[in-house]
């Protein structure tokens, strides 16, 4: 995941990014240099994000680059720019477009401080017959269930994907409000179960909160996150850096012998967030391993984790109580 900017046009509650100065750009020649690594290959997938990716002065450049020589990316925007948006995907389409809608527009306006809601449906409406599309959804203090079901209506009625993420305190993203973490989710609607893993991950992220939940951080060894200083940090939740691609080649930091023994001992021990971006790649792990190996062999093979207070109980009986 490359952040290029933390320059931002939103005025996001649950983000305050936007309010960061002086503006920081990661130069696209860094970001090619950084595609030069032997770490990174054609099948890596790579995240163009921001702030705003559009709002980087290279933006234009470094889409095409990507869409000639590396077509395994995918671009995050928060449509705001609805006709500039288009017309770059329709010219440049990366693998997969991700966009951001947390509920209805009155919501919309409150949670994300803009009049963006009909930009959303605009840039879903004018693109979900050229690439995927993924519709972002953060439960957060300024949403509820009821704003997810809609939002899960417009993803069903124009055949798009939804992904739900719970709002986490994360250092990047400037987030002042870490105290929701004590509060308790409603029960998802079941419009939510017709989009994989949505429904399962809020439902285990209450299992997480009360502490009964234990994953390994898998993804900690296989996801790595640029930011626009350069400064690779060890995970999306984790502020300590592993190094900074300006003084080090990524291939270096991640070969390092303390960076692989802080990767290793994070991914041992670390359970200390439910972001989704890390903890969908574990949920997703150990249930489709559960389906082939008992529990015993899993853990011995992959390391300890229990979905619950009981280590017994498995991922179908948790989510299918009834069966």
């Amino acid at each position: 995941m490359v952040y290029a900017t933390d320059l931002c046009d939103s005025r996001c509650k649950h983000c305050l990014i936007w309010q960061k100065r002086p503006v920081q750009y990661l130069p696209m020649a860094s970001i090619l240099g950084l595609m030069e690594n032997k770490c990174i290959t054609k099948s890596t997938q790579v995240g163009l994000e921001g702030g705003e990716f559009l709002l980087h002065p290279e933006s234009r450049d470094i889409i095409r680059w990507f869409h000639q020589n590396h077509p395994n990316f995918d671009l995050l925007s928060n449509c705001l720019k609805p006709d500039n948006l288009i017309e770059t995907v329709k010219a440049t389409p990366p693998a997969r477009l991700f966009i951001s809608l947390d509920g209805t527009e009155e919501t919309y306006l409150n949670m994300r401080g803009k009049d963006g809601y009909h930009k959303v449906l605009k840039v879903i409406e004018s693109l979900k017959n050229i690439l995927p599309i993924s519709v972002m959804y953060c439960v957060s203090p300024w949403n509820t269930m009821d704003d997810l079901d809609h939002v899960a209506g417009i993803c069903k009625f124009h055949g798009v994907d939804l992904r739900v993420g719970v709002y986490s305190d994360i250092k990047f993203f400037d987030t002042q409000d870490p105290a929701y973490e004590e509060a308790k989710l409603a029960t998802p609607p079941e419009s939510l179960k017709a989009f994989k893993e949505n429904y399962d991950y809020l439902i285990l992220y209450e299992q997480w909160r009360a502490g009964k939940l234990v994953l390994p951080c898998k993804s900690i060894l296989d996801s790595v996150v640029v930011l626009p200083n350069g400064d690779v940090p060890i995970c999306m939740h984790l502020s300590d850096s592993l190094g900074n691609i300006h003084q080090n080649s990524l291939d270096e930091i991640l070969s390092q012998e303390n960076t692989m023994a802080t990767l290793q001992d994070k991914h041992d021990n670390c359970n200390g967030c439910w972001i989704n971006f890390h903890r969908k790649y574990d949920l997703i792990l150990y249930r489709e391993l559960e389906r082939f190996f008992p529990k015993a062999a899993i853990r011995k093979m992959f390391g300890y984790y229990q979905w619950t207070d009981n280590p017994s109980t498995s991922y179908k009986k948790l989510l299918n109580p009834h069966h």
